[in-house]
């Protein structure tokens, strides 16, 4: 039998969804199956969400990897103690389950680092608790890529086989026109092979997205094509001419096209020219990765749902599908065997 990677989902901030996601997603047998999941987290909360899924349940405190069971139907669980998680609710924003959800994060990149895990899995956290409680990140990638002293690296989303690929994500627009830079791009690109190797791949086409409306239209529109993408597409083309990239694709073609089949891989160049149709696209089973890491790190592409929280009205859809990612990733990565769950 090949071997199954080992997953560290990571619960999140307590006052969301993230214990009731992870829980059901283990209520999974397929997973099993395939790989040695383990959740980073709070016991109490792990516990109480076990009342929102039909099989029996049962939890098994380890001090590390190495102790985990990984047997379905028994949830092996790294237990953080945090003061004041136990008396917490749900909903609301907290410092308390801000500290908690960076602790989380935290021991799951200790394992990945150590190779005691093979991929860390994210569940939902809150940047306003997160800020209250003395971390003043902008998200999940910003830490994962400090305590990786990572400096290159990007955000990419995964739906329906389809990966893109950001050259700037959390900013303003306007800073993000500043950013797609030939140096940029031409990161993001290398990233994007990441991908193809990673993924298993067998379209290895890189589409690379235009700033401006109609990729500029020669200038008419805006000179940042000229400027500065075409000499990025130009210099990946000659560092790897085995890889076929293709652009500045005007934005609003990019993934009619994609959805064609034509191409699986896209660098887009700022947050909501990627979001907004991932999300259209699959916004029940989106993923979101952190790429250019010497670890795998894969996510829920939603927030913590304040509104649903402790009320077993999570779905797990995106879970479910960040983990089927990391398998596939772990596998590639590690294992060389390929294929999804």
């Amino acid at each position: 039998m090949k071997p199954r990677p080992i997953l560290a989902l990571t619960m999140g901030d307590p006052c969301g969804v993230g214990a009731e996601i992870a829980v059901k997603a283990l209520a999974n047998k397929a997973f099993y199956d395939q790989a040695r999941p383990l959740v980073i987290g709070d016991l109490t909360r792990l516990e109480y969400c076990f009342k929102f899924v039909e099989l029996p349940l049962k939890l098994n405190v380890i001090r590390s990897p190495e102790e985990g069971r990984f047997e379905f139907g028994t949830i092996d669980v790294l237990h953080m103690e945090v003061p004041g998680v136990s008396s917490l609710g749900y909903g609301k924003v907290d410092a308390v389950a801000g500290e908690a959800a960076v602790t989380y994060v935290l021991k799951g990149i200790e394992l990945a680092k150590a190779r005691e895990v093979d991929a860390v899995v994210t569940g939902p956290l809150n940047k306003e608790a997160i800020h209250l409680a003395g971390h003043h990140f902008p998200g999940h990638t910003e830490i994962f890529a400090q305590m990786t002293d990572t400096e290159d690296y990007a955000m990419m989303l995964f739906a329906d086989g389809l990966h893109t690929i950001h050259v700037s994500t959390h900013c303003s627009l306007r800073q993000a026109c500043d950013r797609a830079t030939q140096k940029r791009v031409g990161v993001v690109i290398r990233l994007a092979k990441e991908v193809i190797e990673l993924s298993g791949l067998e379209n290895k086409k890189i589409a690379v997205a235009g700033l401006n409306p109609h990729s500029g239209e020669n200038g008419a529109f805006g000179t940042e094509e000229i400027q500065e993408i075409i000499p990025a597409i130009e210099a990946a083309r000659i560092e790897d001419p085995a890889t076929t990239i293709i652009g500045p694709v005007p934005p609003d073609s990019l993934f009619v096209r994609a959805k064609a089949g034509e191409y699986q891989v896209m660098v887009v160049m700022y947050h909501d020219q990627g979001h907004i149709p991932m999300k259209i696209i699959n916004f029940d089973e989106g993923v979101n990765v952190t790429l250019g890491l010497p670890i795998i790190r894969t996510s829920v592409d939603h927030g913590t749902a304040f509104g649903r929280a402790g009320q077993g009205r999570a779905s797990a859809n995106s879970m479910e599908a960040a983990m089927r990612l990391a398998i596939t990733m772990a596998e590639n990565k590690f294992y060389n065997s390929g294929g999804d769950l």
